[in-house]
């Protein structure tokens, strides 16, 4: 995935939880998978554990477990 469209995505999945309390038409924010999945096809990096994915949501979206 290019760079800019990663950047892009990541973008609009960061726009979409502030913009609606966590949630977007996929669901809410803490149950999403789109943010691990977007780091695993731009940046080659892989979370699979419950606490790297909800650590990597957290400092991405700017949210506490609960949104």
């Amino acid at each position: 995935m290019e760079t800019e469209v990663f950047e892009r995505e990541l973008a609009m999945c960061q726009e979409l939880s502030q913009k609606n309390g966590g949630k977007c038409a996929w669901g809410e924010c803490n149950t999403c998978g789109v943010i691990p999945l977007l780091y695993k096809l731009g940046k080659g990096e892989l979370y699979e554990a419950e606490s790297a994915v909800a650590e990597l949501k957290s400092s991405v979206l700017k949210y506490d477990d609960n949104g």
